[in-house]
């Protein structure tokens, strides 16, 4: 090898370095959770199993909501998930609401098994 090829060859092992190397993931900013205007209510979910909804608001976000649910009254706090659909959860009972446009969906978040699915509002 030459002296005049030594630093195209460094070059080179420098930009094939640069193709294997995984970028860091990004987080996204605080404010990066979005908002629906979802309707409070009763909905009407898969297998003839019904949620009570009753959403909590401040400065035009809802940051907490009431779940009425197999005869229970549950207050699930927003939790900013990394997705920034909004995502409410009570820590004690392991209850999980999921808000998207066309549907909510209630998880026991323990174990992560969907317990209220295509739930929508009446």
């Amino acid at each position: 090898m030459t002296i005049s090829s030594l630093p195209a060859c460094i070059a080179f092992s420098l930009m094939l370095a640069a193709c294997g190397t995984l970028p860091k993931p990004s987080t996204p900013p605080d404010n990066s959770q979005l908002e629906f205007s979802l309707a409070s209510g009763s909905y009407h979910c898969e297998h003839g199993v019904r949620v009570l909804v009753e959403r909590e608001i401040r400065d035009r976000v809802t940051y907490r909501i009431i779940i009425g649910w197999n005869g229970n009254n549950y207050r699930l706090e927003r939790d900013h998930s990394y997705s920034g659909l909004p995502r409410f959860e009570d820590s004690s009972s392991g209850l999980v609401w999921i808000d998207l446009p066309w549907k909510g969906l209630l998880l026991d978040g323990r174990s992560n098994r969907p317990l209220a699915n295509e739930c929508r509002p009446v």
